[in-house]
């Protein structure tokens, strides 16, 4: 190592060239401090430290160029003339490994638009078997328009499980949740836009939710639900009761009423025809390959838009006739979410703090039978809504009463 003597120490540190080169190297810093993602600040900094490394360079130039001044008064015989990266990336990785192709996206939040996440969320492998070893999750789809006064009882829910699930927020885009760092559902809001019920912006938004959930490679099942809704039984039980399901869970039945096909738009004809003409329930649970096919559509997404406008409600009609058009026999034709159209109106009832008993529970769970995998079930709904705030303490209570027990399918 070469020992400088004050003077040339002097002349380093108050130089033009140093002062420069000084400069540059706080760019690095700079450039980390302000970014706030990981792979943000790969782009930042190494956009930064080619600018540097190229600033040195400049500086380093001119400190040789000086270099003869150097040597006659100081007797240096050597300056530094080039200057090597400490730059270290997030994560290590190796170059054209799995890793970069089934690893979940670091942050939710991402500048693509609908049509690019769309498109990338319907990249399929073409072989069945996964190389790796894979544990299938379910992805939970929150569309609300904002708080979830309901969370402590999801936050029960999904204790003790976080290898099974992942959650994904659509809510209004000017809504900022306020979840601690230690909450289920701290960071999982996604890039949101303004949904109107009964209107192709609501579809819109449940396809945003599969599309940025199809992204996790790890999420094999799909369910949509409200801020409004809750779990019937506990997470072991549904975990199960989806992953052995040999379809997906989608009401489609064909309503001649003025409520169904009175609904219907000749002019949707022939891509649409009357008697392909469905109406199901907006809350659905599908499988990936499901979840697929209703991202990467573009045939039908358009015609629906433009011919189901209210009086037509486009959310109870696109997906049901879609797919019994094009994936019929996959779906169950019914709904895993129990609601309760009896008291008339344009909305289903809503139960309050008055409304929470055992009773109750157990009318909601065991009031049907149906078919589960072609064989009769007495387990027909695994969610319930909707449920006012005020329902949550008596809720959290019948949580600690063990009411949402297992139950063997």
């Amino acid at each position: 190592m070469i020992q400088l003597s004050k003077e040339t120490q002097y002349y380093f540190t108050e130089s033009a060239e140093f002062k420069y080169l000084r400069f540059a190297l706080k760019r690095i810093g700079d450039a980390l401090v302000t970014t706030f993602t990981c792979d943000k600040v790969l782009d930042a900094a190494e956009a930064s430290e080619k600018q540097t490394l190229s600033a040195t360079s400049k500086a380093t130039s001119r400190v040789v160029s000086n270099s003869i001044y150097t040597v006659k008064h100081f007797g240096i015989e050597s300056v530094a003339t080039t200057m090597s990266s400490n730059f270290q990336p997030c994560y290590y990785e190796e170059h054209g490994g799995l890793d970069k192709w089934i690893r979940p996206p670091l942050s939710l939040i991402h500048n693509m638009s609908d049509k690019e996440l769309l498109w990338r969320a319907s990249f399929v492998p073409r072989i069945k078997d996964y190389p790796y070893p894979r544990i299938p999750k379910i992805a939970f789809m929150f569309l609300t328009k904002g708080p979830l006064p309901l969370a402590p009882l999801w936050e029960r829910f999904f204790k003790g499980h976080e290898k099974l699930f992942s959650i994904y927020i659509h809510s209004l885009p000017s809504y900022q949740p306020q979840f601690p760092p230690t909450s289920v559902f701290y960071g999982r809001q996604i890039p949101s836009q303004v949904s109107e019920w009964g209107r192709m912006s609501m579809c819109d938004a449940e396809r945003r939710l599969l599309g940025n959930a199809l992204l996790d490679m790890s999420n094999e099942w799909f369910i949509l639900v409200s801020e409004s809704c809750i779990p019937l039984y506990n997470f072991s039980f549904i975990y199960h009761y989806t992953m052995k399901s040999k379809h997906s869970f989608m009401g489609a039945f064909d309503d001649q009423g003025p409520f169904g096909r009175g609904r219907y738009n000749e002019n949707m004809a022939p891509l649409v025809n009357i008697t392909e003409w469905r109406k199901g329930s907006q809350w659905f649970e599908v499988n990936r390959k499901l979840a697929v096919t209703i991202v990467e559509d573009t045939k039908f997404h358009p015609v629906f838009e433009r011919y189901c406008r209210p009086a037509c409600y486009v959310d109870e009609h696109y997906f049901p006739t879609m797919l019994t058009i094009q994936a019929a026999n996959v779906l169950a034709n019914r709904s895993l979410t129990w609601v309760d159209w009896s008291r008339g109106g344009a909305h289903p009832a809503t139960f309050g703090r008055n409304d929470i008993t055992e009773e109750f529970f157990n009318s909601v769970r065991g009031g049907s039978t149906c078919l589960y995998n072609n064989r009769n079930s007495s387990v027909c709904v695994l969610f319930a809504r909707k449920f006012a705030p005020s329902a949550l303490e008596p809720l959290l209570q019948m949580v600690d009463s063990k009411v949402f027990t297992d139950r063997r399918l």
